[in-house]
């Protein structure tokens, strides 16, 4: 129950593996005339056309759950999108969480309803019994030993939140604990040795939740003095606003740390608390315990309060005090700022009980000068002594690989220049020199040598996985290259720091490498896909020649898709940046004999330092046309085609930053993608329109501020209004006042006028992102009404920032539909 992040993904033995969701239409279906369907504003949700609720309704793939030896999988079907009944539900909103109170668990509305095993060795398939119905799986994890598979039944329906065990070799399923508290995190853990688990649950006796009257005691107040610098406080929703919610949230977040054995039995350990991390040591014999504390705060969310960071021993009992940090309310200006003291602490995963931290050494002060930016601590139980130096790194620290003393890698990272080092260390030799593995900048895709491979070892840690030999370990990348991504698969000796490719993604397919199993029965596991086949499971031989076996087999859910043309473009837009697209065509159509069809170009803008970076290409033309009901492929049901993710580079080279000149960045990347499709005979220039979720969305109100380009716009849950995210938004580090000509070229709201083509703004009420308010979209509207522009608002009740609802799903899908049909049909072509 660690809460701490990395900023590297990285490839584990636990992967988790979705496929997308996939639509089916009839070939060659024209494009429909415009119709209105359902509802008009203010009636209630409505329904598209047929072609586009085959979308949301099509069924998923299950998700699959490596097992700890990766010769078994857990499958988990999730079923069709919630209704709004079941989203609408009472939810609290308290210092930056989202609370179903009848549950006491995060507010979830999508949860794995069958779960079954598989092999890897053969494909075949085992069913469990004694499971709960109905089935309502919100999280699972394997027991080291993988003899049992753990998982959270979480029903809203009855307000139970359940843990359950599934032992695997009899293939039957027990409730053995009740009462979870799963706000943060999943609520339980296994612990070394796989005999117990440890498990949050609700406080026993605690009673009913603190009730309001409604009658203020008082105002909230805030108070801020000279003196302190500038600190910055991003734009964070769903903060407490009173005492009253601030009871409210000690209630709910109250957790009774217990000890539950696989047969049931449990035992309490330590004090209840608000805890945002308990993690056991490797050899079991300590807990590391972050637990929040009083002053609570109205300006920044729970993970920003006051906490306490203590070693308790395996009974709860205090051993060690490793830190009190105070309320952070503020950072120094800069994406690369941090809070002082004790930050990205965790047990090493190879030693017995072993604590590793990060410590600012800048004062987390980005812009001060400073050789030194961050240390990287460490201190063995029993803790008597004081922490040693692991390392002094030039950057911040970005977590480390722990594979045995021997051996480690250490990554840091430089938002400001984007530069990555990872090092290779000997953490029991701290007076051996660190060797420099990896240097590059994170935009650099083609540079990537991908990521270590992880593997669960007998206690449960996720570390490094060493070649057979010990002589070597393996990364995992996407394979970037000028031909697209080639996912590939290396072993990298140690001595020379040379890499031996041992697979590599070949066309016309897409093949991600997951792990590989040494041994008699060696094997490379890969997850598979092509246009027309979604992904597979596959397990092949360690020899070259190896061919390779389906494991899994699932189909097209609805076959009628085949024939949907990908092909990956590339064009130059006119400062000389190479630019990526996927073009996508619908069933049947050929723009030989039917010329140019009305086409969506959906984007989402990215920032870059530099120019080279910015043209590499990105994706593969070999990844299965998976059609979902989210993103722009939905429309190529009804006849359109569609231009998906054409990048769309902000770029600043050396002390220029990127959005300096976003307007006019933005502005040549549109054109160009639009000329390509023209040039193509696929596009017609006045049946064009753009799209865009969030910041796509910002990025379409601007582009139909600055251009004439498009004949529509969708833009939704976007900001349009810089001056409402003063302290910093999406990649920009500079605050308003010190860049105010930027903040305001880009709002598109102070472009309203501008805006001569329609746009369609749709918006969660509900939206929990940071900087999104709804407010954003309202105002945005209100103003192109005011100044006599075309557009339409859609509000959708109880949704965030993602819409989770079917009907809300549907309405946006409808209400798209009905935009783009009207404002791209062929009347609309000849009325501009």
């Amino acid at each position: 129950m660690n809460l701490s992040s990395r900023r590297h993904r990285r490839a584990s033995a636990a992967l988790v593996l979705c496929a997308g969701l996939l639509l089916a239409v009839p070939p060659a279906m024209a494009l429909a005339p415009p119709v209105q369907k359902g509802a008009q504003q203010g009636e209630g949700y409505r329904l598209p056309s047929a072609a586009l609720q085959a979308v949301v309704d099509a069924p998923r793939a299950p998700s699959l759950y490596l097992s700890p030896k990766r010769d078994l999988t857990a499958l988990l079907q999730t079923p069709a999108l919630p209704s709004i009944a079941q989203v609408a539900a009472p939810e609290l909103k308290l210092a930056g969480l989202r609370i179903n109170p009848k549950t006491v668990s995060d507010s979830r509305f999508s949860f794995g309803s069958k779960l079954w095993l598989a092999s890897t060795l053969d494909g075949k398939e085992r069913q469990i019994t004694g499971l709960p119905q109905p089935l309502s799986v919100a999280s699972l994890a394997w027991s080291p030993d993988q003899k049992y598979l753990a998982f959270n039944q979480l029903d809203p329906a009855t307000g139970s939140n359940e843990l359950w065990l599934v032992d695997v070799q009899t293939g039957n399923a027990r409730r053995i604990a009740e009462r979870l508290n799963s706000i943060v995190g999943n609520g339980y853990s296994w612990l070394p040795g796989s005999d117990a688990l440890l498990v949050l649950q609700r406080p026993a006796g605690q009673g009913e939740p603190p009730q309001g009257d409604g009658i203020p005691t008082g105002p909230a107040v805030q108070q801020t003095e000279a003196g302190q610098g500038v600190r910055s406080v991003r734009t964070y929703q769903d903060l407490l606003k009173n005492e009253d919610d601030a009871r409210l949230f000690a209630y709910y977040m109250q957790a009774q740390p217990v000890r539950v054995s696989i047969s049931g039995d449990s035992k309490p350990v330590g004090a209840a608390g608000i805890y945002l991390g308990l993690s056991a040591s490797p050899d079991g014999s300590y807990l590391l315990s972050q637990r929040v504390q009083r002053p609570f705060s109205y300006a920044v969310p729970v993970s920003r309060f006051p906490r306490h960071i203590e070693v308790l021993d395996a009974q709860g009992k205090l051993v060690h005090t490793v830190a009190r940090l105070p309320l952070v309310d503020g950072l120094p200006t800069g994406n690369d700022a941090v809070p002082t003291g004790v930050r990205s602490i965790s047990w090493r995963a190879d030693a017995p009980a072993t604590l590793v931290w990060a410590e600012a050494q800048d004062g987390g002060d980005p812009s001060r000068e400073a050789k030194v930016r961050d240390a990287v601590l460490m201190q063995a139980a029993p803790f008597e002594k004081p922490p040693v130096t692991l390392a002094q790194l030039g950057s911040r620290y970005a977590g480390a690989t722990w594979a045995n003393g021997e051996l480690a890698l250490l990554d840091e990272y430089w938002w400001k220049n984007r530069q990555m080092k990872q090092w290779k260390i000997a953490p029991d030799h701290l007076d051996q020199a660190a060797t420099l593995l990896v240097q590059r900048s994170e935009d650099d895709r083609y540079s990537d040598p991908g990521e270590p491979l992880l593997q669960m070892d007998d206690g449960g840690r996720s570390r490094l996985q060493l070649t057979a030999d010990g002589s070597g370990f393996y990364r995992i990348g996407d394979g970037a290259s000028a031909e697209g991504d080639r996912p590939f698969l290396d072993r990298v000796d140690l001595a020379s720091g040379k890499s031996e490719r041992l697979f590599h993604s070949q066309a016309p397919y897409y093949e991600m490498p997951l792990g590989i199993i040494e041994g008699e029965a060696g094997r490379i596991l890969t997850y598979r896909e092509s246009n027309d086949v979604p992904a597979n499971l596959f397990a092949r031989g360690l020899a070259a020649d190896a061919q390779p076996v389906e494991l899994t087999h699932f189909t097209h859910p609805l076959p009628q898709l085949k024939g949907v043309k990908k092909e990956q473009i590339r064009y130059k837009r006119n400062d000389g940046v190479e630019l990526t697209a996927d073009l996508l065509l619908p069933p049947g159509y050929d723009p030989r004999k039917d010329g140019p069809r009305p086409l969506l170009m959906w984007a989402y803008p990215a920032e870059f330092k530099s120019a080279a970076d910015a043209s590499q290409v990105s994706g593969s033309q070999y990844r299965f046309n998976a059609i979902s009901y989210w993103g722009p492929q939905a429309f190529l049901a009804k006849g359109y085609v569609v231009l998906n993710n054409p990048t769309m580079p902000i770029i600043g080279e050396g002390d220029t930053e990127p959005n300096d000149t976003y307007v006019q960045q933005l502005v040549a990347s549109a054109q160009a993608a639009v000329d390509e499709v023209v040039k193509r005979g696929v596009g017609d220039r006045e049946r064009i329109a753009v799209g865009g979720h969030s910041y796509g969305a910002f990025m379409t109100a601007n582009l139909l501020a600055h251009t004439r380009l498009f004949k529509a716009g969708i833009a939704r849950s976007g900001a349009y209004n810089r001056t409402l995210t003063p302290f910093g938004f999406q990649a920009e580090e500079r605050n308003y006042w010190q860049a105010q000509d930027v903040y305001q070229k880009m709002s598109p709201f102070n472009y309203a006028d501008k805006i001569k083509d329609p746009i369609l703004f749709i918006h969660g009420v509900d939206d929990n992102n940071s900087g999104t308010f709804p407010i954003q979209s309202e105002r945005m509207f209100a103003a192109v009404k005011g100044l006599g522009g075309t557009a339409r608002l859609v509000m959708l009740p109880n949704e965030s920032h993602g819409y989770r609802a079917r009907e809300s799903i549907m309405t946006m899908l409808a209400e798209s539909e009905d935009w783009l049909d009207r404002w791209l049909g062929a009347e609309a072509g000849k009325k501009r």
